[in-house]
């Protein structure tokens, strides 16, 4: 199952926005994770949902991996992330931080706030 942070406001009239998302994902198995993270944002210019980052990449086992992904001028984001091994057990966290590389407490997902959904939405070119 793919999970989702949902549609995150990222402006400065609703608290501290963040420039960059600190996507974190912790292998708890012998099996290495194939997992695919997904980034949309919604641009102040045209206020439309819009994918910027599709990646994958493996997280060995009993390790973890930590990416940072810019998300800066955009008033808000959502990320979206699967695990692709049924072997391998993996939990994820977002975090926004800001310029200054501090936390911005509100826009903090662990994977106990994130919502379950059917799959990863697909990406039209």
């Amino acid at each position: 199952m793919a999970l989702t942070t949902g549609i995150v406001t990222n402006t400065r009239a609703t608290g501290t926005a963040a420039t960059n998302i600190v996507v974190s994902s912790r292998n708890e198995t012998a099996a290495p994770a194939s997992v695919v993270v997904q980034i949309f944002v919604v641009p102040s210019t045209t206020l439309v949902l819009t994918p910027i980052y599709v990646t994958g990449y493996v997280v060995p086992a009993y390790s973890a991996d930590i990416r940072s992904f810019n998300v800066s001028g955009n008033i808000a984001y959502e990320v979206q992330l699967v695990n692709n091994t049924a072997l391998a057990n993996v939990i994820f966290s977002t975090f926004g931080i800001d310029e200054f590389g501090n936390l911005v407490e509100e826009q903090g997902y662990p994977q106990t706030k994130m919502t379950v959904i059917p799959a990863l939405t697909p990406i039209l070119m």
